[in-house]
Formats: C-alpha cells, sequence, structure tokens
C-alpha cells in the first residue's frame, strides 16, 4: 500500500511532512482534507480531532506532525534526519518544541494569516492582529536565536527535523514584510534562513495562495 498524506494543502504542518518525504525520497498520495469545512466522517475515523496532516502507511495510521516526520524519518531510508547524539537531538526537539507551542499561532495564525492568505481570498486583514503577532513573535524568535548553532542548520553539521521545522514557519512568517523586518534582526537566524529559503523540499513544496472568489 502506498504512502497517503491525507491534509490541507495551505497547512504549514502538511508542508512540513511534505517535505520530510521529499527528503527521504518517499512517493505518496496526498487527498485534500479542509480543517476548516466539513471534515468527512471517513477523516474522522482516522483523526478524531480533525486536524491535518495524518498519514497512512501499509495500513498504520498516524497523526500529529511531529510524530509523523520522526516516522518517516525512520521508517524510510535516506538522509538521516535526526542527529545521532543525546544532546544533538534533545536540541533539535527542543526547538520543535518552541515553535510548535509559542510560534505557530503568532508568526503563522496572526501575521502571516491576516496579513498575506486573508486578502489572497478577499478578506480585510485585521491589523491590531498583525501587530500582535509580531510583539509576541519576538520572543520566539529570540529564544530560537540564541539556541541556533550559527552554522548552516540549525543543530550540528547536517539538516535535521529541526530545520524542517522551522523552515515552513518562517517561510509563512516572513511573506509578510512585518515578518521579514523583525527576523532580519537576528543574525543567526536571519544567515541560516538565506540558505533554507533556498532549499529544494522548501522550494517544492510551496503552496502558493489561493485565488480571490469572482
Amino acid at each position: 500500500m502506498p504512502v497517503v498524506l491525507h491534509g490541507y494543502h495551505y497547512s504549514v504542518y502538511v508542508r512540513i511532512a511534505r517535505m520530510a518525504l521529499l527528503e527521504k525520497r518517499v512517493s505518496w498520495q496526498h487527498v485534500e482534507v479542509d480543517p476548516f469545512e466539513d471534515i468527512p466522517a471517513s477523516y474522522l475515523a482516522l483523526n478524531p480531532f480533525g486536524r491535518v496532516p495524518t498519514l497512512e502507511h501499509d495500513g498504520f495510521v498516524l497523526f500529529e506532525t511531529s510524530a509523523i516526520i520522526r516516522y518517516v524519518d525512520e521508517a524510510f531510508d535516506g538522509p538521516r534526519l535526526q542527529p545521532k547524539t543525546p544532546r544533538e537531538r534533545a536540541r533539535m526537539n527542543q526547538i520543535i518544541a518552541i515553535i510548535d507551542s509559542y510560534g505557530y499561532w503568532p508568526m503563522v495564525r496572526q501575521v502571516f494569516a491576516q496579513r498575506i492568505f486573508a486578502p489572497a481570498i478577499g478578506n480585510a486583514g485585521d491589523e491590531a492582529m498583525i501587530a500582535d503577532g509580531i510583539a509576541k513573535s519576538q520572543n520566539v524568535l529570540s529564544a530560537l536565536e540564541n539556541l541556533a548553532s550559527g552554522g548552516a542548520f540549525l543543530v550540528g553539521s547536517s539538516l535535521s527535523l529541526a530545520d524542517l521545522h522551522l523552515a515552513a514557519m518562517i517561510a509563512y512568517f516572513t511573506a509578510a514584510p512585518e515578518g521579514a523586518r523583525s527576523l532580519s534582526t537576528y543574525p543567526k537566524l536571519s544567515s541560516w534562513w538565506s540558505r533554507m529559503a533556498q532549499h529544494a523540499s522548501l522550494v517544492e513544496t510551496d503552496p502558493g495562495l489561493p485565488s480571490k472568489p469572482a
């Protein structure tokens, strides 16, 4: 049975899972699920929370992005995406947890969604929400700046799941001019992003933007 990835085309978390699959050179089938619309019962049978993504592989069903990308790394051949040493793996997990717990909402749901996505579908962005998102993202970026290695990758000498996870978030955040200006004040993150923005799996999974309704 082929790998099947259920998810919403514009979801940052679906993009992270797609990037991991690309890095491991795994072919998969995509099944579109919009969690903001009526969710099919067939999908709720796979994921009772109705969130995305969900992965199916040979009868094994897995949801929650962090679990999915670790499974993809460990279940398939290809370049290793998790560091070998306990401290580097811990740092990778810490970075992922920070961006999930504290960064996703202000950076993606507030800044990107209101400045970029809302106008793309014909709605006005909420300026107060954007300003709040920029303000709340500063503590996140500061923490990540302190944790980043300062090299080509966030942790160690090779690409890890932390790079994939953060890159998908930063791609959306910096699509907003305010987000790009904000990131530019953090030297290590800016240097990392200047390279990571051109990384093949990030470029290939760019979902673009929806068109305004006619």
